[in-house]
């Protein structure tokens, strides 16, 4: 049977098919009746479903990462849909990988050469000499291409370290050259380097997840490692530039309550701060409403973000506005009083 793609499920539904467990919760009723709440998905989305029958014989038969063969029906509560399973059991033939991790909507190999091309801009031969020591660094571009940039939230899927990153150094660019007084040197070369530990903090073998070294040291102060170990083979490289470029690692994430060892203090480093929390959210919220599947113009509540979001654009009526030529009229209409 063709796969029945989580975005396209509604309610009534019969579902039968494969799909990945990225949640997973043992819980009690009310009334004190155990039962499972899995999260389950594909590359276009995720969809709650529970097991009401046998919750704790079936508990351990798998575990989050697994891909499961599941039948249920699909019914509405509290606006939102969900799965009544009736059976699961994990997957014994192979099955495609590439039903279960979302990629970039964006091609990887344009997106390389668009990095490569914004990068051009950098003028300051100690910084074009430390970028290209990344770009010639095959294992680490290899990586770097098909990375994660989070377990959840924003550009968590293949590709998304490359787009975010991509994305900031664009916004970067035209920042910079916005507002004069930025060295856009600087900041460019930092928005590239900003979040390359992740490299090292996520691995996406079978789900994204956090590596070992990703959970005990963190993708800002990996960046910083990462960065070091080309410095080294630098030995004229300017210590201010690099003491200014690991700053800017460091306190990209702008608070110490949002995992930045350090804030920022200089204006580059509250630039980088602001573009990459901003191009986090345009990323993250923009797929999460999009995502939702509760009836109505609100989304679900959004624990992250402590509030509910209204969905869709501003509907606009398919009466045209007719604007008068005459430009002195023009100016009177927009200017009396």
């Amino acid at each position: 049977m063709p796969h029945l793609w989580i975005k396209d499920i509604a309610e009534d539904d019969t579902v039968t098919g494969h799909y990945r467990v990225t949640g997973k919760r043992l819980a009690k009723t009310r009334n004190g009746k155990p039962f499972l709440n899995i999260t389950l998905g594909d590359r276009t989305g995720e969809i709650e479903a529970k097991v009401w029958d046998a919750a704790e014989t079936l508990s351990p038969v798998f575990q989050e990462g697994d891909i499961l063969a599941v039948e249920g029906n699909v019914e509405s509560y509290r606006g939102q849909i969900q799965i009544r399973l009736s059976r699961l059991n994990p997957a014994q033939e192979p099955i495609d990988e590439t039903i279960f991790f979302e990629s970039s909507p964006e091609n990887i190999s344009d997106m390389m050469a668009s990095l490569r091309d914004v990068l051009k801009a950098v003028k300051n031969e100690h910084l074009k000499r430390l970028i290209n020591r990344f770009f010639t660094d095959r294992e680490f571009l290899s990586i770097f291409k098909q990375a994660p940039a989070a377990k959840s939230f924003h550009h968590n899927y293949i590709g998304g370290l490359l787009e975010h990153t991509l994305s900031v150094c664009r916004m970067a660019r035209y920042v910079a050259r916005h507002y004069p007084q930025l060295d856009e040197d600087l900041l460019l070369s930092a928005a590239f380097f900003h979040d390359i530990g992740k490299t090292r903090e996520l691995a996406s073998t079978h789900t994204i997840d956090y590596t070992d070294e990703g959970r005990l040291i963190g993708h800002v102060v990996l960046s910083v490692i990462l960065l070091d170990d080309k410095l080294r083979h630098l030995k004229d490289f300017p210590p201010d530039l690099a003491t200014r470029l690991k700053h800017m690692i460091l306190s990209h994430h702008g608070q110490f309550e949002f995992g930045s060892p350090k804030r920022p203090k200089f204006l580059e480093a509250f630039t980088l701060n602001l573009i990459d929390d901003l191009d986090a959210k345009i990323n993250g919220l923009d797929r999460y409403m999009k995502k939702d599947r509760r009836d109505g113009a609100w989304t679900d509540f959004n624990r992250l973000f402590d509030r509910y979001l209204l969905k869709g654009k501003i509907e606009v009526s398919e009466k045209e506005v007719e604007w008068k030529d005459n430009e002195e009229e023009m100016q009177g209409s927009l200017f009396s009083s």
